[in-house]
């Protein structure tokens, strides 16, 4: 017999650093998407699927939308843009206590194009002024006929019930799209691939996490061991350096966090070999980007 529930596609879409990744995972309750303090960590859409008594809520992470200028964020933002005229209804993030002008301006301006339902979440609430809380409310109801205005906080797990009741509401009827044991659609090999990348976000600072990108060169599964081979790709030989630290103590420290996480996530023990390679001037380079999946 056919479950009749409401069901559809929701795109969480936001400026860098608005939460959304944070709020996916959340959602979830479960981790699936990376995070760190650094704009731009998601470059792919992921899909997080969160199984509700009324509900079947497929949400999509995407990319921060920013005024891009490399070829990779060009992308990036192109995958951002589509998802809205992709999905049912799009759940737009803001980060309340820090506000990203002109990337919310090239938001609402795609907005006014989807004629899709908009949700609109005031992210950090726990960080921002009450007072200051009431005048944004009352700036974005401005802006755009947003379906709702909820303010949350993400990661202190603030009205997100309420968030989800809303974008439910938002819903058509429809069965459920995938198995109700589904949470993602992304591969073992994708996570591994994306939780290095947050290593290196994480634990490298200037221009490093922005000029590398990660490639999983092999994953073998070998009785009660996984085997993986993984290569951190830089634009140049003084990235590399840093990558590796001093004695190699940088790529270690990557590659412990790293596999601590790896192991979580697949109950296996892990070996896992890091290699650096540098892949000049990748981030403009199309056939490299396709080569890495971007």
């Amino acid at each position: 017999m056919k479950e009749d529930i409401r069901s559809g596609f929701v795109g969480i879409i936001g400026a860098p650093n608005a939460g959304k990744s944070t709020l996916l995972n959340q959602v979830l309750g479960q981790k699936i998407s990376i995070t760190s303090k650094k704009p731009q960590t998601t470059r792919d859409r992921i899909l997080g699927i969160v199984n509700r008594p009324a509900s079947q809520i497929i949400f999509v992470d995407t990319p921060g939308i920013h005024k891009s200028t490399t070829l990779l964020n060009k992308r990036i933002v192109d995958q951002a843009m589509l998802a809205m005229a992709d999905v049912d209804v799009v759940l737009f993030m803001v980060d309340a206590s820090s506000r990203n002008f002109s990337a919310e301006k090239l938001i609402v301006a795609q907005l006014n194009k989807t004629g899709k339902p908009v949700v609109l979440a005031l992210n950090k609430i726990d960080l921002a002024k009450k007072a200051h809380l009431f005048s944004l409310v009352e700036e974005f109801r401005d802006l755009f006929d947003f379906k709702a205005v909820i303010p949350v906080s993400a990661k202190q797990n603030i009205q997100v019930d309420q968030l989800l009741a809303e974008v439910e509401s938002s819903l058509a009827i429809g069965p459920r799209l995938y198995p109700e044991e589904t949470f993602t659609d992304v591969s073992e090999k994708f996570m591994v691939k994306e939780i290095i990348r947050e290593k290196v976000f994480r634990l490298t600072g200037m221009e490093i996490p922005y000029s590398s990108a990660v490639t999983v060169d092999a994953f073998d599964v070998e009785k009660k061991l996984i085997v993986i081979h993984a290569s951190i790709h830089v634009v140049r030989n003084s990235q590399k350096g840093i990558i590796i630290g001093k004695k190699g103590s940088m790529l270690t420290q990557i590659g412990t966090k790293a596999r601590i996480d790896i192991e979580k996530m697949t109950g296996s023990k892990v070996l896992l070999k890091l290699f650096v390679k540098v892949t000049k001037d990748w981030i403009s380079n199309a056939k490299a980007l396709n080569e890495f999946g971007y």
